[in-house]
């Protein structure tokens, strides 16, 4: 490794040392998004103090910034970044504590985010999805997704029609931030899509006096088989 390589890792080591920035990176390390409030409160300093912590990361290029609307998340950089820190971790012998959401169980299991479907659901088939190899990353986006050949053939197949959802006046299908999950689902004209596809197969059902959509049997079947998303009795409550 020559000199620059040299500083640029005790650069990387220096910003990863200070513990406060290390229980930070170490907190997003399940992959879920928290904002700056959140990881203060788990490096255990003051919300301004966890900002100047953050832009020092941000510098070092070990965490980046999703903007949702008017709140700022942050994420690990890259899976690189998180191959690093589990390495140490194996140094170290430290163990991890988990994500545990707070949001009540009905909104968390599934629910409307807009036109598209948010919680657990919503970001368990976005996960499938992205597993069955529906969807790629769009050129020039982290952030904006794509139909590949079997994604198409598969969303035809479900009643959902690609070529006229593409010429809506929208984004195509952004990764959307979900509050409750801390994982992207599908937004977008594709997002809409899968709800309306949804509600018409009577996969899910509308709560008439809230966001929150009810899960039937009959969907959770469905799902199940045709994506493989697992349901449990905490996961999605059936209608």
């Amino acid at each position: 490794m020559n000199v620059s390589g040299d500083t640029a890792v005790s650069k990387i080591a220096a910003a990863i040392g200070e513990p406060a920035r290390a229980r930070m990176l170490y907190c997003l390390m399940d992959g879920h998004v928290r904002t700056s409030t959140e990881l203060s409160v788990v490096a255990g300093v003051s919300p301004s103090t966890a900002s100047v912590h953050l832009q020092r990361l941000k510098a070092a290029r070990l965490v980046k910034v999703l903007l949702q609307g008017k709140h700022r998340f942050y994420s690990l950089e890259s899976a690189h970044v998180a191959s690093a820190l589990e390495g140490l971790s194996v140094l170290a012998g430290n163990a991890r504590t988990k994500f545990v959401p707070t949001t009540p169980n009905r909104l968390r299991n599934a629910r409307t985010c807009y036109d598209h479907m948010a919680g657990w659901v919503g970001v368990s088939l976005h996960d499938r999805f992205h597993g069955l190899k529906w969807l790629s990353m769009a050129a020039n986006s982290d952030m904006e997704y794509d139909v590949t050949k079997e994604g198409m053939r598969a969303f035809e197949e479900l009643g959902i029609d690609l070529e006229a959802t593409r010429v809506l006046r929208r984004r195509f299908a952004p990764a959307c931030l979900d509050w409750s999950e801390r994982k992207p689902h599908i937004g977008g004209a594709l997002g809409a899509a899968i709800l309306k596809m949804a509600l018409k197969r009577k996969w899910v059902i509308q709560d008439l006096d809230s966001r929150a959509l009810a899960i039937t049997s009959l969907g959770r079947r469905e799902m199940r088989s045709r994506f493989g998303v697992v349901f449990d009795v905490t996961s999605a409550a059936a209608a």
